[in-house]
Order: C-alpha cells, then sequence, then structure tokens
C-alpha cells in the first residue's frame, strides 16, 4: 500500500511531463533554444519551469485510461504540435538573416567560404555566419526570448491542454508567412547584393573591352572590397531590416498563441 503523503506523487509526475512537452517542443523549433550546443538537461529544466507555471492555471483534466490510449496520444501530440508552431514561427522570422546572408555571400562570390553554424550544425557561408550571429544578439537585446516564454505561457489560456489543435487556416497561415519572411531576406540582401552584382558586370565589360585582364584574379577581390564596404555602410539598416523580421516572427507566434491565424 502506498503511504497517504505519496498517493498523489504519481499523478503529479504525469502533470510534469505534461507541462514540459509544449515549452519543450516550442524552444526545439525556436533559435537559440534550439541551438545545437545547447544541452538537453538546459532546455528540459527551462521547458519545465515555464510549463508548470502554465498548466496550474488552466483548467484541463489527464485522460482516464493514461497517455497510453487514444486520448493520451491525441493529447501529447496537440501539444507537440502547438509547440512546434509557436516555435517554427519565431524561427522562420530569423532565418531571414541567414537568407541574406547566403544571398550576399553568392553575389560577393564567397560560396565557397563556409563554416560550421553553431545554430543548426550544418555548415552555412561566412556572411550568413555573420548575419546569424548579428541577429542572435539583436534578438538577445530586444528580449526575444522573454517574448517567447511569455507567448508560449499565454498560449495555454486560448488553447488548454487536450483542446491544443491549431486549425487548418492556421497551419496555411504558418506557410504563407514562410513565404513573406522568404522574401524579407530577398529584400535585406538586396542593396548589397545588387551594388555587387552591378561592380561584376563593370568588370565583365572589362574583360570583354582588356582580354588580356585576368577577369578571376581581379574580379573577384572588387567585388568582395565593395561588398564589404556596402556592408558595413548598410549596416543599421540591415540591423533594423532583421530586427523588423524577428518582430514580425514573434507577433505571428503570439496570434498563433491566440488561436487566430
Amino acid at each position: 500500500m502506498i503511504p497517504t503523503g505519496f498517493a498523489g506523487v504519481e499523478t503529479q509526475l504525469w502533470i510534469w511531463m505534461l507541462a514540459m512537452i509544449r515549452p519543450g517542443a516550442a524552444f526545439l523549433a525556436a533559435p537559440i533554444f534550439g541551438a545545437a550546443h545547447v544541452p538537453v538537461q538546459v532546455r528540459l529544466i527551462i521547458s519545465l519551469a515555464v510549463g508548470i507555471p502554465a498548466v496550474s492555471v488552466v483548467p484541463f483534466a489527464l485522460p482516464p485510461e493514461g497517455f497510453a490510449s487514444i486520448a493520451g496520444f491525441a493529447l501529447v501530440a496537440g501539444e507537440i504540435l502547438a509547440g512546434l508552431a509557436l516555435g517554427f514561427a519565431v524561427q522562420i522570422g530569423f532565418s531571414s538573416a541567414l537568407l541574406a546572408g547566403e544571398t550576399m555571400g553568392n553575389a560577393m562570390g564567397l560560396g565557397f567560404a563556409s563554416m560550421l553554424d553553431p545554430m543548426s550544425g550544418q555548415q552555412s557561408q561566412a556572411i550568413g555566419q555573420f548575419l546569424t550571429v548579428l541577429g542572435t544578439f539583436l534578438f538577445l537585446a530586444m528580449g526575444g526570448h522573454l517574448l517567447l516564454a511569455m507567448i508560449v505561457f499565454d498560449s495555454y489560456k486560448a488553447l488548454p491542454p487536450g483542446q491544443a489543435w491549431l486549425t487548418a487556416d492556421a497551419l496555411r497561415g504558418l506557410v504563407r508567412f514562410g513565404g513573406t519572411i522568404f522574401a524579407a531576406g530577398m529584400v535585406i540582401a538586396l542593396p548589397v547584393g545588387f551594388a555587387v552584382v552591378l561592380v561584376q558586370l563593370v568588370m565583365g565589360m572589362l574583360a570583354r573591352s582588356a582580354p588580356a585582364l585576368n577577369l578571376f584574379s581581379v574580379g573577384l577581390p572588387a567585388a568582395l572590397l565593395a561588398g564589404l564596404i556596402l556592408m558595413a555602410f548598410a549596416a543599421p539598416s540591415l540591423a533594423e531590416a532583421i530586427t523588423r523580421s524577428m518582430t514580425a516572427g514573434l507577433e505571428y507566434a503570439r496570434t498563433l498563441s491566440a488561436g487566430g491565424s
């Protein structure tokens, strides 16, 4: 017989596990929290710290048959889907910096200069990595990590456990939002990328007028130098555009947390 003081321990542990699912899924898909170098233990502790207060303010009931049932699987799947949608919306806004960096790097001729991205664990271009680091600093400076935790907490009010199924319109809106941020990334890269393309066109015209000119030895340094100078001049505009994209991602995540599309 279980002592009276430990009668509700198993139920409490199940509640804690349920409380970790949605924040854990959101942090797994979100920037910074979902980086490959972030320890799983830290992610679990943060998920528990956000999930326990959120679950305690909304009424819900555990499945009578336990989690190893159809109702239990549906409950867990709904929590995972809601968390991934919230984190992925923020990740889309954050990814505009990487997209802009990849575009500018290709225009500058730095497609071969790649390095390990600590966020994803994959190889990315040097300019894309630079703008990703810049985006990370901006995300932390604007309190994006705290806003994400607040959005996950508020999502339990409109989408309590057991009723966290997002509508088809919300999922379609998330896909359309991804296309919008793709366009935003191209807009961020447009000033520098277009100017570098003009420099390459000029070098191509020079190569046609002077066939003896080694275009590779002259054109690549010229495009690279022009790109770096233009990036230095456009740094404030780049930072502002990246901030707007990340703010849009947080706002759409807030819309999803309210059950809207």
